[in-house]
């Protein structure tokens, strides 16, 4: 795509009124939330949700994020606000929950990718909640970056994806989750998680009973046929290197890594992403050997892991990691949602063999 604009980078101080400007003159802006940085439109024009996915390279059946300041306004997208919306709505938003409900007449085809439910969510970033307010309108966005590379967790993320092929980034330093929000479907009889995220399983299922997980979010897979939400069907979150996954439980992960940095070939650059226990177990040597080290928090700190994984994965691009050794986290709480990125991120290129390298 040729670049078109001289993009600007503005805190939500000095660009709100541009922003809003823009986005009513049907342009998009980048904007932060708590989760990712959002490629924001006016949710209700179709022209301007167009340019989101000719922006980012979006596949048309992949369904947009509908954006909302208040219950009210969700209620105006949907068809029915049901108690289990109402339920979670009271419990989790603002915040990063995303409910797929029957989407009402106001919502155009383009933004729900021709499907009969809309996803909305009420974002908990105060700069977010401002621009919607201040907008006027719901704003569809997905995430502020080329589609399948890792989201962008700060400004400077988007800046490197999208400088010239957009307007204006509010920039407001890093999100505070750092992956992309849960996303509930209420459409049917049963609740079900299309895509793991800052809302856990756990906690869902204390507010609503009985939830379900949609086939494949646990192992990463994606869906056939038409995506019921973002996240579930295409490749997502990938680096430009190899990744091998690095089982959490394993007690022999240090000579694992030992054994993959052992067969590095000459030119091959190995970044390691793991847990700071990890690296305790390590020797100099061992680490010596290492390219890049990216250590993301602590088991005991799954959250943090979670928030640091995007920018982590962003830079072993920066420093053209071609062989990228990254540690998985045990799948309950936010772990379900850090293993289902880290899984879509590897793709096909997943090793769990250093002999197949």
């Amino acid at each position: 795509m040729e670049t078109d604009f001289q993009t600007k980078m503005m805190t939500i101080e000095d660009g709100l009124d541009e922003a809003v400007k823009l986005l009513r003159q049907g342009e998009v802006v980048a904007f932060p939330t708590e989760t990712v940085y959002g490629l924001g439109a006016n949710a209700l024009d179709s022209k301007a949700c167009q340019k989101i996915f000719t922006i980012k390279g979006r596949p048309a059946d992949n369904p947009l994020i509908v954006h909302i300041a208040s219950v009210a306004d969700a209620q105006k997208i949907v068809l029915e606000w049901t108690d289990a919306a109402k339920a979670c709505a009271e419990a989790f938003w603002p915040g990063p929950l995303t409910l797929v409900l029957p989407k009402s007449e106001i919502v155009p085809d383009i933004v729900s990718a021709g499907l009969n439910t809309v996803a909305v969510r009420m974002p908990a970033h105060p700069a977010a909640l401002e621009l919607i307010r201040t907008a006027g309108v719901p704003l569809a966005a997905p995430s502020a970056n080329i589609s399948g590379k890792p989201s962008p967790t700060e400004g400077k993320h988007v800046w490197q994806d999208l400088k010239g092929r957009i307007p204006l980034v509010i920039d407001a330093g890093k999100c505070s989750v750092g992956l992309e929000s849960t996303v509930l479907d209420l459409s049917g009889k049963i609740p079900v998680i299309l895509r793991p995220g800052g809302v856990t399983r756990e906690q869902l299922r204390a507010v609503l009973g009985k939830v379900e997980i949609e086939l494949g979010v646990e192992d990463g897979r994606e869906v056939l046929g038409q995506p019921r939400s973002p996240g579930m069907k295409y490749r997502h979150y990938a680096p430009d290197g190899e990744m091998i996954l690095l089982k959490s439980q394993d007690q022999k992960k240090a000579e694992k890594i030992a054994e993959w940095v052992s067969h590095k070939k000459s030119g091959d650059k190995i970044a390691l992403l793991c847990m700071e226990e990890t690296v305790a177990m390590l020797s100099v040597q061992e680490l010596d050997q290492i390219d890049f080290l990216f250590v993301l928090g602590s088991v005991q700190r799954p959250q943090e892991a979670a928030s640091h994984l995007f920018g982590a994965l962003r830079k072993c691009d920066e420093e053209k990691i071609n062989c990228i050794l990254a540690e998985e986290l045990p799948e309950e709480g936010i772990g379900l949602a850090f293993m289902n990125r880290l899984k879509k991120a590897a793709g096909k290129n997943k090793f769990t063999d250093p002999e197949k390298v």
